[in-house]
């Protein structure tokens, strides 16, 4: 929950954000003088790409949410085995023998979101978020039946 809290919270940083800046660009367009039109229209690129860029993650994330209470719904969430520090870190070793596992349970599987899904996880586990993030597009994309991206 805590992290839905942040996510929405920093999202509506964002946007704030986004409104200021693309404030100032209008702002500076209004100026008229071919220098102030041209920086203008520069400042309101960055809130477009910001909120493509919002928008993106967003849909990722709600994505990645519905398969997990799918997957929850069938009993298939990954099972926690990971040893932790006393401090509640995640053991290096540990989370290596989890993705060992997971990695082979894929390539059994390749076609099965629900395997990607898992693999997804011990990624994140492992701390690899870029492949995490590769992975979860892939089951994502597995269980809408759209071809997997690379």
């Amino acid at each position: 929950m805590r992290a839905k809290i942040s996510y929405f919270v920093t999202a509506a940083v964002l946007v704030v954000y986004f409104v200021l800046v693309g404030s100032r660009g209008v702002m500076l367009i209004q100026q008229g003088t071919a220098l102030t039109v041209t920086f203008g229209a520069a400042v309101l690129i960055l809130p477009v790409i910001g909120v493509w860029f919002l928008w993106k993650n967003t849909q990722f994330v709600s994505r990645a949410n519905q398969l997990a209470a799918e997957l929850d719904a069938e009993d298939g969430l990954p099972v926690d085995e990971l040893v932790r520090t006393p401090g509640g870190r995640i053991d290096r070793d540990s989370a290596d023998a989890v993705f060992a596992k997971r990695r082979a349970e894929t390539e059994d599987s390749p076609q099965d979101w629900r395997c990607w899904f898992r693999l997804a996880v011990a990624y994140h586990d492992a701390r690899d978020t870029p492949r995490a993030r590769r992975a979860m597009q892939r089951a994502i994309a597995l269980h809408d039946g759209r071809p997997a991206p690379s």
